[in-house]
């Protein structure tokens, strides 16, 4: 096949490679009476026509799936340092257990009576992350991050509204995910930005300044989105709750922190977790994802139902039933979704869990602690950070953001040239332009599940990158050359999505 041939092939559709009459399976005949398709489907909702489906052979069908999941980069091809999102491996032994019967098939109307295992593992679940958090009650409705933080932000409303108050603004960092100001939004406050004092923390003194009568929350990240602990951080709470304020606690970087200090000791009264960032729980294309929430026992009432509660007894059939759905709830903002939360990921991230115990989940965070200080000092040694410097330099945590801007001046190229460039060299590139606060941003996260080699040969990459742009700044400017795809404008694709390529 010819260069050009081929470059065909990649360009036709699912449906254009298609041939009418073309199976990968033909069924047996039917060996059972027919019915009149009238008693199996009512007219109303039957197609006109049948449906426009490719028809393709066996090899077809394989081939196309296999070149679609070469398309994207993932885990399982290489390192992916993504800073603020803890893109760490997801154990093939969670998936199978995930998959079993039990799990995978239990159909979310199921009866509780029926569905006791299910519920027993979601109390587990729940009595964990409660341990993990410091706080007492745990729902695990959320879908995802930014769903829990909404939960925690209506629950904050309710908590207000049930002590007959009505305000207006909520607090939160400048080095706050984006999520956070959106979910404020959605729950019907203000934003109030905090800013950011000279070592990476919060101001204390704007702080105080902001923390008023009409403040109904803290929104907080601890560490923070530059990788860094706030030393201050009783304070910060201490002066939230004299204002009468909720304290509310982003847990997206609770892989810096688990099994070594937990938010609710810190003061914070309500915590979302990431059941797919800390716990393995895989990402994938916007979910699914999971987003639990931790609260103190002042603001369970107003939990979203239903709650799941233990007891004992059995019904009036004598079946056992010690695990049940109470949605006698009368303080409750009511329901978040229409079952119970995406059951798959709370499997994957009990079994996790269970797996490391609490001295293991202590050795993941200190482990991902390690691993990204190890990867600075590298960068260090290697020259790297006299063009791209740490933002505020610290000993950080998980994470540490790096400025593009002396790169910028010196060699001519932008931190989101070097970030196409690493894909060149088999590395998905590291959160750029964020936080925003940070001049030509770079958030490194490398995880506690890569090894030394694998960091090593990431900072030999950047530095050989940042070589390559003194001699020559224009092969960074046209990077990736290696992908299926070159460099996109990527302003340009929100706004006019092109969803299929031109032959």
């Amino acid at each position: 096949m010819t260069e050009t041939a081929m470059q065909r092939d990649r360009a036709a559709t699912i449906f254009e490679k298609g041939k009418p009459g073309r199976r990968a399976f033909t069924p047996p005949a039917v060996d059972v009476p027919e019915r009149p398709l009238d008693e199996l489907i009512p007219r109303a909702l039957r197609r006109k026509q049948p449906a426009r489906l490719p028809e393709l052979s066996e090899p077809e069908i394989v081939r196309h799936y296999v070149k679609l999941s070469r398309r994207n980069f993932d885990l399982d091809t290489g390192f992916y340092p993504l800073g603020s999102c803890t893109m760490k491996h997801n154990p093939r032994l969670h998936e199978r257990v995930a998959g079993l019967a039990g799990h995978a098939r239990l159909h979310p109307h199921q009866d509780p009576a029926r569905a006791q295992g299910a519920l027993a593992l979601m109390w587990n679940l729940e009595r964990a992350l409660a341990e993990i958090a410091g706080l007492p009650h745990v729902s695990l409705q959320p879908s995802a991050g930014s769903h829990g933080e909404l939960a925690g932000v209506l629950l904050t409303r309710a908590y207000h509204a049930d002590r007959g108050e009505q305000r207006r603004t909520v607090l939160t960092p400048d080095t706050a995910h984006g999520t956070n100001p959106a979910t404020v939004t959605m729950a019907g406050y203000e934003v109030v930005k905090v800013g950011t004092n000279a070592d990476g923390g919060v101001d204390l003194d704007d702080l105080r300044a902001k923390a008023d009568a009409q403040t109904a929350c803290l929104m907080l990240t601890n560490p923070n989105t530059l990788g860094l602990f706030d030393p201050n951080i009783e304070e910060i709470v201490r002066i939230v709750h004299e204002a009468g304020a909720t304290a509310y606690y982003d847990g997206a970087n609770l892989n810096a922190i688990m099994g070594i200090s937990r938010p609710g000791d810190m003061g914070f009264d309500i915590v979302h977790f990431n059941l797919h960032k800390s716990f393995t729980q895989p990402h994938g294309g916007g979910g699914p994802g999971s987003g639990p929430i931790a609260v103190s026992a002042t603001l369970a009432p107003f939990l979203p139902q239903p709650v799941i509660v233990r007891h004992g007894g059995e019904e009036s059939n004598g079946s056992h039933r010690e695990f049940d759905l109470d949605f006698d709830r009368p303080k409750s903002i009511g329901r978040l979704r229409g079952f119970q939360g995406n059951y798959g990921c709370f499997v994957r991230a009990y079994a996790y869990i269970c797996s490391l115990g609490a001295t293991g989940l202590r050795d993941a965070s200190e482990i991902a602690v390690l691993n990204a200080n190890y990867l600075l000092a590298r960068l260090r040694q290697l020259g790297v950070t006299e063009l791209l410097p740490p933002a505020y330099d610290r000993i950080c945590m998980h994470e540490f953001a790096l400025s593009g801007a002396p790169m910028k001046r010196e060699l001519g190229i932008r931190t989101l040239d070097l970030a196409k460039r690493l894909l060149d060299h088999g590395y998905h590139p590291p959160t750029v332009y964020f936080p925003l606060l940070v001049e030509e941003a770079l958030l490194v996260e490398p995880t506690e599940t890569e090894t030394k080699e694998t960091l090593d040969a990431f900072a030999q990459a950047i530095a050989e990158i940042l070589s390559e742009a003194r001699a020559d700044p224009e092969i960074a400017r046209g990077a990736p050359y290696t992908t299926p795809v070159r460099r996109l404008d990527e302003a340009g694709a929100a706004k006019q999505p092109v969803l299929r390529q031109a032959l």
